[in-house]
């Protein structure tokens, strides 16, 4: 349970808000590769920590972020034209490049000076595991870009999907990192199996374990934190268990523990205080690993039939997610299409920002618990000292850092298995 003044600090990012300026501090995944993939190409509009950006591939490939608004009258840039190595606003002809340099003023007498005068905001870019990453941040403060966990290798498969979802961040990213809830809401989706450790198919994924309460056991980490789910194996349930653990890397990225094909991670990134983007990661060998287009209709998330032009889910609260009844009544846990679907009508159902103030926890919820406090202090730190988490000498490298799951002796614990995988980096 939080108080009201906890769960505004945890929840809001626009303007001021302690923990917008903390994200601020970090590298942010703006959108995926793939939406600005065209030279010269539609440019993208963005809504980030409240912001209108807009990003774009200019002619020669370069890419860039920039202030949304032309600087001349506030008109969208993301309507013009990208031509000739610039963003061409539609309203009186000035063109920017991905530097915020004003090339051209259309609309001005050849004899002014006024676009020397003149420098619109941009942002520094990088591109990296699938996505476009930007610093919105005091560049004097400005990290050293570290790749995110799934840009391993260039060659691994990286496939992304990517839905807005009308709700807070922080509602997504508890139910990242919640996983007591998959063996009940997923239970349709991920079924108990008489396997050896998780594993996948183009069906459904299966876990060795019918255990639906896990222990919980937590460490902090410079980054954030992260926590084993323990549960009963089917087989040997006497001398072994079945261990899950989670990663999570403040404030945007969460390590979902993987199946014999692929990894699992998710990206939250706050539109702002009542939207976001959710990106779902599938990554890894691209022998094994799922592609993007099977990824997204194993989800129920492709673009054009699940998914809007703008990326918002065709199931919503006003038509109940799409859910059906009928096959509630034959078996399937939730009548709804897809595990990032089952997971945004529990999201969206809450309301745009659910009050934490009025929730029961219990032993399950012991992530919860930590996420809350951990990011509570964080924004009280921020507001404080200026300091933010996971910047720092003390934070290993995003590739180091692993989720994990198998079946173990119960003599074992989890976290050598888990250092030990990062010290083999």
């Amino acid at each position: 349970m939080l108080t009201q003044e906890e769960n505004e600090l945890l929840c809001r990012v626009e303007g001021e808000a302690p923990m917008g300026r903390l994200m601020r501090r970090h590298w942010i995944p703006v959108c995926m590769s793939e939406e600005v993939a065209e030279p010269d190409g539609t440019p993208v509009r963005l809504r980030i920590l409240g912001e209108e950006l807009v990003a774009f591939r200019d002619t020669e490939g370069r890419l860039g972020v920039l202030d949304g608004y032309c600087p001349h009258r506030h008109a969208l840039l993301a309507l013009g034209r990208n031509e000739d190595c610039g963003l061409r606003c539609l309203y009186h002809g000035w063109k920017i490049d991905v530097t915020g340099t004003v090339t051209e003023m259309a609309s001005e007498p050849p004899e002014s000076t006024l676009k020397e005068k003149v420098k619109h905001r941009s942002y520094p870019v990088r591109e990296s595991g699938g996505f476009v990453w930007t610093y919105l941040g005091d560049e004097k403060d400005m990290p050293e870009f570290d790749p995110p966990p799934f840009a391993q290798s260039e060659d691994d498969q990286v496939s992304i999907l990517k839905i807005a979802i009308p709700c807070n961040w922080a509602q997504i990213q508890e139910g990242q990192i919640d996983s007591a809830h998959s063996s009940s809401l997923h239970f349709s989706d991920m079924k108990p199996a008489k396997v050896s450790a998780a594993e996948a198919d183009d069906q459904s994924w299966y876990r060795p374990s019918t255990d639906k309460s896990p222990r919980l056991q937590i460490e902090r980490t410079p980054y954030g934190f992260h926590y084993a789910a323990i549960r009963r194996p089917i087989k040997n349930a006497a001398s072994h268990d079945y261990i899950r653990v989670t990663e999570y890397i403040a404030p945007f990225v969460s390590l979902i523990p993987p199946n014999n094909l692929y990894n699992v991670a998710s990206v939250i990134v706050p539109m702002d205080d009542t939207h976001s983007y959710f990106y779902f990661i599938a990554w890894g060998n691209p022998e094994t690993c799922i592609k993007t287009d099977d990824w997204r209709r194993f989800c129920a998330a492709e673009p054009g039939v699940d998914l809007n032009p703008d990326w918002s889910p065709v199931r919503c609260l006003e038509n109940n997610f799409l859910q059906d009844r009928a096959l509630m009544k034959d078996g399937n846990m939730t009548g709804i299409k897809g595990i990032p679907n089952q997971d945004i009508a529990m999201w969206v159902g809450m309301g745009p920002i659910v009050d934490r103030s009025r929730d029961i926890l219990g032993a399950s919820d012991l992530a919860i618990v930590e996420f809350r406090r951990l990011m509570v202090d964080a924004a009280q730190d921020m507001e404080a000292t200026g300091k933010a988490l996971g910047i720092g000498e003390d934070v290993p490298p995003r590739v180091s850092i692993h989720s994990y799951q198998e079946v173990l002796p119960k003599t074992v614990d989890w976290r050598t298995k888990v250092a030990g995988s990062v010290a083999a980096e």
